[in-house]
């Protein structure tokens, strides 16, 4: 695909915030956007220049909505892979493609791929009934955590496990769900990597930031992480190598555990403009909205010099609904045009200058 010109259109897959800011982010670069989603109110299509409302498991509405596009991207990785294969089987441009999605969206399938990139994981094994926990909890030191293989999200769909714990109790807690049993990993803190792959396949890393997170959800994003230079060249690495890897195109975010000792631990990694990576368009020359429209269209890279020392902070269910001169006071405020305030739920963020 040549590079596309000012005024092309590009499809977004998906109606949320990510979609949101993606759509800001092409416009401000003269694209228009057209979102395809299953909801008739959501925050993307209030921004974008057009709308269709569609299932997508609905290959003849998906693919009546795509022949209008020039690109077509995704801003979540739930997206049925059976979609993009549609889209891709017609001649349709689709990046980051559906091998992203593919790998992504099943867990085991995820940790098995970054250990054949070379990348360090916990110790995991398949459960699919509540006699697979016992020998490996107990391989693992008798700690671990059971996760459901797909859809959990935000420290949704799973649940902490010792040795001995009742085993059936916790996989009813996960629907019985198909499932993964994580070791537990005694780490300092989490990281993030925030990678670009272009259509040549360079690539370029964010400095990373050092996550904290409440209850599963992403609080606060600090950068720099102040690690050191070591860690963070052998995050950038990993990170760089998994998107050679699915032949990506666009941006990606891989969160790390960092132990003690500095050796890094893959947890899992997201095929789309990441929350950790919200900081990027106020204190980088290129934000990663903006980079990853760059990516799917085929232009070059933007610089990603990191002008400040930055903080991102989420603002979750009612914290957003306060009086908006009170939330900016000190900060860029981002809200993300949701209709209702739900406990955890991410509303909106505030990115402050550190100084």
């Amino acid at each position: 695909m040549t590079p596309l010109k000012a005024g092309s259109t590009i499809g977004i897959l998906g109606g949320g915030q990510l979609g949101r800011m993606l759509a800001s982010s092409a416009a401000q670069l003269g694209f228009d956007v057209s979102i395809y989603c299953p909801e008739d109110d959501c925050p993307a299509a209030r921004v974008a220049a057009s709308h269709t409302f569609g299932q997508y498991n609905d290959p003849a509405a998906l693919l009546a909505w795509a022949q209008s596009c020039d690109v077509v991207t995704y801003e979540f990785e739930n997206v049925p892979v059976t979609a993009a294969e549609a889209l891709i089987a017609a001649g349709i441009t689709v990046r980051p493609g559906a091998k992203p999605l593919e790998v992504s969206q099943d867990r085991l399938t995820e940790k098995a791929f970054l250990r054949e990139c070379g990348i360090p994981t916990a110790d995991f094994a398949a459960v699919n009934a509540p006699d697979d926990i016992a020998d490996p909890i107990k391989a693992f030191g008798g700690k671990g955590i059971l996760k459901t293989c797909r859809d959990g999200y935000d420290g949704k769909g799973q649940v902490r496990l010792e040795e001995g714990d009742d085993y059936v109790a916790a996989c009813k807690a996960l629907a019985n769900a198909p499932s993964i049993l994580e070791a537990f990993v005694p780490f300092e803190l989490e990281v993030s990597v925030i990678v670009a792959r272009d259509a040549v396949g360079d690539t370029l890393c964010y400095d990373l930031p050092r996550n904290e997170h409440v209850n599963g959800i992403l609080r606060r994003s600090v950068v720099p992480s102040n690690l050191a230079e070591d860690v963070v060249k052998n995050a950038c690495e990993a990170a760089e190598k998994l998107a050679h890897a699915l032949e990506y195109v666009g941006v990606l975010a891989l969160e790390f555990f960092v132990m003690k000792d500095g050796s890094l631990m893959a947890n899992e990694f997201a095929p789309r403009v990441h929350n950790s990576g919200h900081w990027t368009p106020e204190a980088c020359a290129t934000g990663q909205f903006e980079q990853h429209i760059r990516a799917v269209v085929g232009w070059p890279l933007g610089p990603v010099t990191r002008f400040h020392d930055v903080e991102m902070l989420n603002l979750l269910g009612e914290e957003a609904m306060v009086p908006p001169e009170v939330l900016s006071a000190d900060g860029v405020l981002t809200l993300y045009g949701k209709r209702e305030a739900k406990a955890g739920r991410k509303m909106g963020h505030l990115v402050r200058r550190r100084v």
